[in-house]
């Protein structure tokens, strides 16, 4: 049992997004999304850093958003499954393209009415939905005709698609995020921003143009939801995890800080209203002329977000020596150079249960603000015994671990809304595209080419989380 107590109303649930779990990429009236670009194997990460030979899908791929876990269709039979394990909350996003196929033209009604329906469903189980505006999903058509948000056009057009979802949701949806892990833009600038770059082009021009437009469509969007909805709690969204310098060497630690800052730039725009000074001296170093618009100050200030959503996976570790920097680890996204004190997941990613304590302290310290966890579980790839179960016990031991130290950063005195771990159904890997990298509660028969009965099946984890919120957190089974 544990030694802490999670508040009554705490919302916990799980997380996924449109792109990776709905499927029926053209049903509906749907648009062309860029993650329906995406491929597997090793071509996905070369066009999500902006290297894109095509917007149009091609025969040859296979797409594996195309049909992901066909949660367009079964929603209902999933929820039904969140439910029984007591969900309080259900991270959902919808995708733009839905609602607006090409970004700009009339709203499309079938796409508003699936997402009422799905909205009315998880009401039904008594399950609150926490909506993401823009989960590494913009029209392809802004990205063919306007180059995704390199343009202030697309401000606008995401101020108008955002009051268009808060006007139709505003007796349903009450907990919003605008961009999700708006940082990735950084990392992954197709995935993140709908950015190609061409030869010769200064991309980290390109790049923080585009975050300024991010950053203002931002703070519009919580204009609009503050005027639409009452009691509307609106947050941004960071992909968390905190640096950790490899040595006590002032240039290590000063690197470490340089890391964390890159990303949280962003939230400092969203959550302070200004943009800090080390971004400016950054601009400054680079040459880099940030063009903003009159008014924009305005914007920013006057329309910060109520609480930080963040994800944690895991801690990064940075170093100046160049001889340790060749021992680079093989996962995550954020460059990070291998830490000798932690275990790695089979995909290479850092297991740091304490680093997670850590990332909610550093984010509360500095912004003072609600924390809500979106993100956070275990890829792994997981097997069905001849009898039919799936004994996930690696995945309850790192999520048993990473919730005892959210229990120690509530102690420690950090406000923390809810917990909504990655993935409660398997889904589609956002970074690698495969089926084998799951993450779920719920096993779903897909393979990585798309084949298999998408039939349900209970993992052992399940009953687990089950437990972990009937008792309030109480009970992680220790």
């Amino acid at each position: 049992m544990s030694s802490f107590i999670f508040p009554k109303d705490f919302l916990w649930g799980g997380a996924l997004a449109a792109n990776q779990a709905e499927g029926a990429y053209l049903e509906g009236g749907k648009g062309l999304s860029l993650v329906d670009l995406l491929p597997t194997g090793e071509k996905r990460m070369s066009i999500m850093k902006g290297n894109v030979p095509s917007l149009t899908p091609l025969e040859s791929e296979f797409y594996p958003s195309h049909g992901a876990i066909d949660f367009y269709h079964q929603y209902r039979e999933d929820i039904a499954l969140f439910a029984e394990m007591g969900f309080k909350a259900l991270r959902v996003s919808i995708a733009w393209a839905r609602i607006f196929p090409t970004g700009e033209d009339a709203p499309n009604e079938a796409g508003l009415q699936f997402y009422d329906d799905l909205f009315d469903e998880l009401h039904k189980h008594g399950i609150q939905p926490v909506v993401t505006l823009a989960h590494f999903d913009v029209p392809v058509d802004l990205v063919e005709k306007y180059g995704g948000w390199r343009s202030r056009k697309l401000v606008n057009l995401f101020e108008t698609y955002a009051k268009t979802v808060f006007a139709r949701y505003k007796d349903k949806v009450k907990y919003w995020m605008t961009f999700n892990e708006i940082n990735m833009l950084l990392h992954l600038p197709f995935l993140g921003a709908g950015l190609v770059f061409q030869e010769g082009e200064n991309v980290k021009q390109i790049q923080y143009q585009a975050a300024h437009h991010q950053l203002v469509a931002s703070a519009l969007a919580v204009k609009a939801g503050h005027e639409i909805i009452p009691d509307v709690q609106i947050g941004c969204m960071l992909a968390a995890g905190s640096f950790y310098p490899y040595t006590c060497n002032p240039e290590d630690v000063y690197q470490g800080m340089e890391k964390d800052r890159e990303s949280y730039f962003f939230i400092d725009v969203q959550s302070r209203g200004e943009y800090p000074g080390y971004a400016k001296r950054f601009f400054k170093d680079h040459g880099l002329n940030i063009e903003m618009e009159p008014g924009d100050a305005d914007i920013l200030k006057n329309h910060t977000v109520d609480y930080i959503g963040f994800s944690y996976y895991s801690s990064r570790t940075t170093s100046t020596d160049p001889e340790v920097v060749k021992n680079m680890t093989s996962g995550n996204v954020f460059g990070s150079v291998s830490n000798p004190y932690l275990d790695k997941s089979d995909w290479g990613w850092t297991i740091d249960p304490k680093g997670f304590r850590i990332t909610a302290n550093q984010l509360h310290d500095r912004y003072q603000k609600p924390l809500f966890v979106v993100e956070n579980g275990f890829g792994a790839n997981d097997v069905v015994t001849p009898e039919g179960e799936v004994n996930d016990d690696y995945r309850i031991d790192y999520l048993k671990r990473h919730i005892a130290e959210m229990g120690e950063a509530l102690q420690d005195g950090v406000e923390i809304i809810g917990y909504t771990s990655w993935g409660p159904i398997d889904i589609v890997s956002a970074s690698s595209g495969e089926m084998k990298k799951r993450y779920g509660y719920i096993y779903v028969d897909r393979d990585n080419e798309g084949n298999g009965s998408l039939k349900r099946i209970k993992k052992k984890s399940f009953h687990w989380y089950k437990n972990v919120i009937q008792s309030d957190g109480e009970n992680l089974g220790e």
